[in-house]
């Protein structure tokens, strides 16, 4: 999928904020968005990986993005919600949710609003990185959430549970 859509089409991105900054998602990937609720943890599987919730008979693995960004851990609050999406990779399409601090808006994002992200050379990974978007004067970073799971071996493990 590329970046944008053609001049004048704007595609729709979820954000939520993390930490303080404001992130994004194809709203087209997420399937439903959570109150935070306990999870059934899985043994061996690194702290980002909050644990698995059935999810209507489907068990979900839930991936807290603050640990997976190596950000401070905070204790969840009314404001702390699951962002439930699909996620494509290379066995196929796979349901996944990402404990966020809170929802923030819809924004409709033209190609013109897209820079792409920076290369911080071999010390940072930022594949995951779709683009950073200029949004009513504020920077939000568009994640590619299938470069995001497709990259990290512990998330497809816990999602075959």
């Amino acid at each position: 999928m590329g970046i944008g859509n053609e001049a004048g089409n704007a595609d729709q991105y979820l954000t939520f904020l993390l930490n303080g900054e404001e992130y994004g998602v194809d709203i087209l990937r997420v399937q439903e968005i959570k109150g935070w609720m306990p999870t059934t943890k899985i043994p061996n599987t690194p702290e980002y990986i909050r644990g698995v919730m059935n999810l209507r008979g489907a068990i979900v693995p839930i991936i807290d993005l603050r640990l997976r960004f190596n950000m401070p851990a905070i204790e969840y609050t009314a404001t702390t919600v699951v962002i439930v999406l699909k996620v494509e990779h290379e066995a196929g399409e796979r349901t996944i949710g990402f404990v966020v601090d809170a929802v923030s808006d819809v924004y409709n994002v033209t190609a013109e609003q897209f820079n792409p992200a920076p290369d911080f050379g071999e010390h940072a990974h930022t594949d995951f990185i779709r683009a950073l978007a200029t949004v009513d004067d504020k920077m939000v970073i568009l994640l590619d959430i299938d470069q995001l799971v497709g990259r990290d071996a512990a998330m497809h493990a816990a999602s075959q549970h």
